[in-house]
């Protein structure tokens, strides 16, 4: 072989792999390497957390009632009143202005008696508490659409994926990227 042939052979080698290597780039081209996003739609949860709220309120009682007659009130007036009313006149009189005066006594002691009871109060202080709910927000995650080429998807996924999502070699979507 002379050397001219060899440098023909050694040329036309040259061309052909040169020729395949520029076929290969596009007979392996893989296609899209990344997925375009969409939309991210997040995903909360309102959480609602019950506690306990109180406060001290002051609480007014009315006293056991001794004499719910008003027996003593009204004995007590009515003796006042009968020994008021001895005092005046004389003879039958008097005893008239006796017992008037004691049935005036008797049903003023009574009235009397009364209103001491309706007033015979007294305060405790009582804590009143009601059940308040406090709201948060937990981050479940993202629905997202996307795109790779014509063709579009929906996922869910923990992070908001930006504006982009990895493929692998078989065009699917990385979703453990690992960097």
């Amino acid at each position: 072989m002379n050397k001219s042939m060899l440098a023909g052979i050694g040329i036309g080698v040259a061309a052909a792999l040169g020729v395949a290597a520029v076929a290969s780039l596009n007979v392996f081209d893989r296609g899209p390497q990344f997925a375009q996003v969409v939309s991210a739609t997040p995903i909360k949860e309102t959480i609602k957390t019950p506690r306990q709220e109180c406060r001290n309120v002051a609480v007014t009682h009315r006293r056991p009632v001794q004499d719910e007659n008003r027996i003593a009130g009204s004995v007590l007036g009515a003796v006042a009143g009968g020994v008021i009313g001895h005092q005046f006149g004389g003879g039958r009189g008097r005893d008239v202005a006796t017992v008037v005066g004691a049935l005036g006594g008797g049903y003023a002691g009574n009235q009397v008696q009364g209103a001491m009871q309706d007033n015979d109060t007294y305060t405790t202080t009582q804590q009143r508490c009601k059940t308040v709910y406090d709201k948060s927000e937990k981050m479940l995650g993202y629905d997202v659409t996307y795109k790779i080429g014509d063709q579009q998807g929906k996922i869910r996924m923990d992070k908001d994926p930006g504006t982009q999502i990895p493929l692998d070699n078989n065009g699917q979507l990385i979703l453990n990227n690992k960097a």
